[in-house]
């Protein structure tokens, strides 16, 4: 019964600390990636960290990945030109 607690708490102090990581905001995980990397770690775990805390995210980056990405050109710089948004109206039934 012991040795079942015991994998039973890893287990759910694994998924919380994963569940913690995926959920934090990306300037904490850049700051815990850094804090972290001081220790001495396996190579994997050392390059997926260092990849996090030197990744640039959110709007300023231009990844396009949400609805307040910066709109690009066809040659990578960003359109400085306000867009006309039409609206089509619904014909009712």
């Amino acid at each position: 019964m012991l040795v079942q607690s015991v994998i039973v708490t890893l287990l759910v102090l694994g998924c919380s600390a994963r569940a913690a990581w995926t959920l934090m905001p990306g300037a904490a995980r850049r700051a815990l990636a850094v804090a972290i990397l001081r220790w001495p770690l396996p190579e994997p775990l050392a390059a997926r960290l260092r990849s996090t805390a030197k990744a640039d995210s959110g709007c300023a980056s231009g990844c396009a990945s949400c609805d307040h990405a910066v709109p690009r050109s066809k040659s990578g710089s960003s359109l400085g030109a306000s867009q006309t948004i039409t609206f089509h109206p619904h014909k009712p039934r």
